[in-house]
């Protein structure tokens, strides 16, 4: 009988059981996650550490990128944001600055911080329908 990871099960369960919009938001908190993680690595003079978070940070805004809705005007204005965070992050990932990390971080921040608000607000709007 195998053993299982309690913390690793319920992660499994909130992400299958997750709507889109959280799943949205897992995603932009993982970003920042691995960002910081990256972050320590360049502090600590890790760089093989510091490349794979930088990598993993860049996956995730790829994955934005491609699943843009192209219909919406605002999509024009998230692709700008992904485009310059990528190469933001190729260029902290050459260099190993953890000061550009900082500044993708507060992008980040402030994306998932506006997403958390919509997904507030329009839960509040549907409560009321």
């Amino acid at each position: 009988m195998a053993l299982t990871n309690p913390y690793a099960q319920y992660n499994n369960s909130k992400i299958l059981t997750a709507s889109p919009a959280e799943l949205t938001l897992m995603l932009y908190d993982g970003a920042i996650k691995f960002c910081n993680i990256a972050i320590m690595g360049i502090e600590q003079n890790d760089m093989e550490k510091a490349h794979k978070n930088i990598v993993k940070v860049q996956k995730i805004i790829e994955e934005f990128r491609a699943n843009l809705d192209r219909k919406y005007p605002v999509a024009e204005d998230f692709e700008r944001i992904y485009v310059y965070l990528l190469k933001r992050l190729v260029e902290a990932n050459i260099k190993k600055d953890a000061e550009i990390l900082e500044e993708v971080n507060t992008h980040l921040r402030s994306v998932r911080d506006t997403w958390k608000e919509v997904m507030r607000v329009s839960k509040e709007s549907n409560r009321y329908d």
